[in-house]
């Protein structure tokens, strides 16, 4: 879920890179160092499902 937030960052940094305005004093570098961050969390596994062991991914109990 982060890299399609780092995606979207990155998307609107370009954009305003290319029309080379700002909003509010946040400029396309701004946004470029935002998703750098956003990829950084997601390489780090911070926002990802736990995987669970023990029981073989069944969801049903054995008797």
């Amino acid at each position: 879920m982060l890299a399609i937030a780092a995606a979207v960052v990155f998307g609107l940094g370009l954009l305003l890179d290319l029309i080379n305005t700002r909003i509010g004093g946040i400029t396309g570098t701004t946004f470029l160092l935002g998703g750098l961050l956003l990829l950084a969390l997601h390489q780090a596994g911070v926002g990802t499902a736990g995987v669970r062991t023990g029981s073989g991914g069944t969801w049903r109990r054995r008797r």
